[in-house]
């Protein structure tokens, strides 16, 4: 099957996105977390900004992850001509 330049160019899009929440995925995981100390001098509605990430700040950044990829694939799905129609 001969991919054309139109399904090549949805699927770097794809890849750019993918890679880009990716990133902010780990600096929300990883870096919060390797910095956990100076970032309790910060406080964040009374509580360190180390402890807040680990209890909720981390899981709102994953939910916001999830629905900024699925509109934005949405987006270029549409765009690209590959999304899924209403059924009659």
């Amino acid at each position: 099957m001969q991919l054309t330049q139109n399904h090549i160019d949805y699927w770097h899009k794809n890849l750019r996105l993918t890679a880009i929440l990716l990133v902010v995925w780990f600096i929300a995981t990883f870096v919060v977390a390797w910095y956990a100390i100076p970032l309790g001098e910060i406080k964040m509605f009374g509580w360190p900004l180390s402890f807040y990430m680990a209890a909720q700040g981390s899981l709102i950044i994953y939910v916001l992850i999830i629905a900024f990829y699925a509109v934005q694939m949405r987006k270029y799905d549409e765009e690209h001509g590959v999304h899924e129609g209403e059924e009659d």
